[in-house]
């Protein structure tokens, strides 16, 4: 039988495609990238037009000859990796290293969604790999590496080991550090309001909404600006010159206010809002997004669907399908009236967008979220309803509100709201129809207009008298700009076109496991390394660091995915002022490891004050006296910025000291979480711990076996890892030779009925299920297999 192979990245695909193709075609996963630059090197000619000189990713040796095999026995090869410049990438890579050529036929299949008839679809319209958008990438690939590899040492020699700078990365950190300095530097301006508490003269009885706040508008005639009031004597000589005043309403304007719904999501708004209202960090929301697309478990007949449109897009876009699918659905469950006229059609504002690709919507808005809450995840099924909801929301009429505004004239002895020295405004609305407002409301950012939030005002009428419940002054001062949550610092780098849908989140990441920055109270917060370093690179890597200039190159990079830019010479108009900078940055740099920083905190040990140092696990505080006092700590920092000396670790359960037996308290090192001896430094006994949830617990030392490395012979040893035990070589790192062991109550494979079924671990820290003959048995899962009883089969 003819077999035609179709190669993805993921297993989770593969399974979902698998079904709609059916027989006669094979589909497996690359597991993500099957070729890189090298670790350990550059990897890049420079002298040469800049050629990479790729090799094959760790661990994918035995995958590549597997996929070799495959091919081999297949009629014809579909690559099939996401839709975008990266998978157009790993397709090529995919190509070379399985070193295909042209024994047989290759075809480039594309799909924004994976259903059923998105799959057939591509399958009968393939294309031939887009060396442009090859290009694109392997041109973002060598900048990055070229920027990473050629700051990165000056960065150790200068600052301390184990630093890295990126081209995005490093302006994402300057946005944080320069948004903290404004913050430093911000000086509140005092100003005041005239407010009024007002209600129609002659009511026996108040209701409810009878009484409304009015603010100070004009006075004589002319608008009063936000400063027209600065102080609290301004404020009182107001309040004296409306002693006594009557208060009759002037112009009464209403008017329809109508509201229109948000687009549909793109990448960045999607992280934003699943900030927002569910507070997903931005990695997390691209996490729970990928299960969505490549599909999730619904039970019944459609077993695994993938429940959206591919989730890393910058346009807003929407097919005509499913513009139809969702308006017919609008009309069935709100009524007719809900359906504007014509669909709504977004434009896309994201600076560079791939007006090709669409919105992130849900593959079927027939899939309603209340359907799936039995059958699917909490964190998918929220997701999944944030993102059914603004697609539904975005299809969906105009909500309006019945806007009123009221003028008051005020002042001693008037008889008529024309011509009085003061003027109060008073606003309202009602909602008079929900129209979006009735699936979905969308977080306002801070300052924008919510007119469902506004304040009922009574039936008035022009020249109807008021009396007044209370006058007073009300103080105000201006704020400093908010700092940068994970969701607005992406808000910013998309308005500023730093980087792309697929660099956000992983962005972050970056910054923060780098201890550039730090997230406090869900707000990000630069350290004094982030402040340090940003600094150097501005002074001598300004370009690198500069916004406009990292998203020219963001549209030198589309234009290379377009056509209209060879990748050569953009990299080569960008590398020779480059190294002229690298050159000077190696002699001119300030070396600032012994550079201190004074705090305003006194030394516990000596009331010296302290100073910020850094060694290779971070930032630390130190005596500022030393030698003569030795004091040393660690640091943190609060919400506001504010540093204080960090709380003592607590003694972690009854976990004593292999070396001498004392308690052992949790502390952070360059390598995440360990446990170190409260005796330090006299004895210096670490155990090392793995995270569980949010606790910890404690890797037990290795264990002797009597096993022998099936590669050199040397003993084995148990040891503990993220999937259980497993047996290492005692001759590690020479010889990396592992034995995976199998729990004795892992399931049984239910593809082969042979193997067992164990957790493993994907690209990208994903867990995922397979069996233990592969690559005889393929089977693959993301979830354990439930043993069901024949009686009950």
């Amino acid at each position: 039988m003819d077999i035609k192979l179709v190669i993805v990245e993921s297993p989770a695909k593969a399974k979902t495609i698998q079904k709609y193709l059916g027989a006669g075609y094979r589909v497996t996963a690359s597991m993500g990238h099957v070729r890189d630059l090298p670790k350990s090197k550059i990897g890049i000619d420079i002298d040469n037009d800049f050629t990479p000189v790729y090799e094959i990713s760790a661990g994918k040796d035995k995958l590549i000859a597997d996929l070799k095999r495959e091919i081999k026995a297949a009629t014809a090869i579909y690559l099939a990796t996401d839709h975008d410049r990266e998978g157009e990438a790993i397709a090529w890579h995919i190509l070379q290293a399985a070193n295909i050529g042209k024994r047989k036929p290759v075809y480039r299949i594309t799909f924004n969604e994976i259903t059923k008839d998105a799959i057939q679809s591509a399958i009968r319209n393939p294309r031939e790999i887009d060396a442009n958008l090859v290009d694109a990438q392997q041109a973002r690939r060598v900048l990055d590496r070229l920027v990473g590899y050629k700051i990165s040492p000056i960065l150790w020699a200068k600052v301390r080991r184990g630093l890295s700078a990126g081209r995005v990365q490093s302006v994402a950190v300057r946005m944080v550090v320069e948004r903290e300095r404004e913050i430093e530097s911000f000086e509140p301006k005092e100003y005041w309001t005239i407010e009024a508490d007002l209600s129609p003269t002659g009511l026996k009885k108040l209701a409810k909404n009878d009484i409304f706040r009015a603010i100070l508008h004009a006075r004589n005639g002319k608008k009063l600006d936000k400063f027209a009031i600065p102080s609290k004597d301004d404020a009182d000589a107001v309040l004296n010159a409306l002693e006594g005043a009557n208060y009759i309403v002037g112009a009464i304007t209403r008017k329809d206010k109508r509201r229109s719904p948000s687009p549909p999501f793109i990448t960045s708004t999607l992280q934003q809002e699943a900030s927002r209202k569910l507070g997903f960090s931005s990695k997390r929301t691209m996490q729970v997004a990928q299960k969505l697309y490549e599909g999730v478990d619904v039970g019944g007949k459609d077993g695994t669907v993938g429940l959206i449109t591919y989730m890393r897009t910058d346009s807003t876009n929407v097919a005509v399908d499913a513009q139809n699918e969702a308006r017919s659905l609008i009309t069935e469950l709100y009524g007719k009236e809900y359906a504007p006229a014509k669909p709504n059609i977004y434009k896309t504002k994201a600076k560079g967008a791939q007006e090709a690709h669409e919105a992130i919507r849900p593959t079927s808005v027939m899939r309603r979220p209340d359907q799936l809450k039995a059958t699917i995840g909490r964190d998918e099924l929220r997701l999944y309803d944030l993102i059914w909801k603004r697609f539904m929301a975005s299809q969906m009429a105009a909500a309006i509100f019945d806007s009123t505004s009221i003028d008051i004239g005020a002042g001693v002895g008037i008889k008529t709201a024309t011509g009085a020295p003061f003027t109060f405004r008073a606003t309202g609305s009602v909602l008079k129809f929900n129209g979006f407002l009735a699936v979905y409301n969308v977080s306002l950012d801070e300052g924008d207009e919510d007119e469902d939030k506004e304040a009922l005002l009574p039936q008035l009428n022009e020249g109807q008298a008021l009396d007044l419940h209370d006058l007073f002054g009300e103080q105000h001062f201006t704020t400093p700009p908010p700092r940068y949550t994970e969701a607005t610092l992406v808000k910013q780098m998309e308005s500023e076109g730093i980087g792309r849908p697929s660099t956000y989140a992983p962005t972050i990441s970056t910054i923060v496991a780098r201890e550039y920055v730090e997230l406090v109270e869900k707000k990000l917060l630069p350290t004094t390394l982030g402040r340090v370093v940003t600094d150097l690179l501005v002074e001598h890597f300004k370009d690198i660091v500069d916004y406009n200039f990292t998203s020219d190159m963001e549209q030198r990079l589309d234009d290379i995915a377009e056509g209209q830019r060879r990748w050569v010479p953009v990299l080569r108009e960008f590398y020779d002022p480059f190294a002229v900078r690298l050159h000077a940055a190696e002699t001119e740099m300030r070396n600032v490891k012994r550079e201190e920083i004074k705090t305003e905190l006194p030394c516990p040990q000596c009331s010296n004050h302290l100073v910020i140092k850094w060694g290779r696990n971070g930032e630390f505080l130190a005596c500022s006296h030393y030698p003569e006092c030795s004091w040393t700590g660690d640091l943190e920092r609060d919400g506001e910025g504010g540093i204080h000396i960090a709380t003592q670790p607590e003694i972690f359960g009854n976990t004593t000291c292999p070396e001498c037996g004392n308690p052992m308290s949790l502390k952070k090192g360059r390598f995440g979480p360990f446990l170190a001896c409260n005796n330090y430094p006299t004895c210096k006994g670490i155990r090392k711990v793995r995270a569980q949830g949010k606790d910890f617990v404690v890797i037990p030392p290795p264990k002797p076996t009597e096993e022998k490395c099936p590669k050199c012979g040397r003993p084995m040893v148990q040891k503990e890892g993220k999937f259980g035990p497993f047996l290492s070589c005692t001759g590690y790192p020479t010889c990396r030779s592992i034995v995976r062991l199998t729990p004795n109550d892992a399931p049984t494979c239910p593809q082969c009925g042979e193997g067992k079924v164990v957790a493993k671990r994907a690209r990208g820290g994903r867990t995922f299920y397979s069996c233990t003959r592969y690559p005889d048995c393929t089977y693959a899962s993301n979830a354990l297999p439930v043993a069901v009883s024949e009686e009950v089969a």
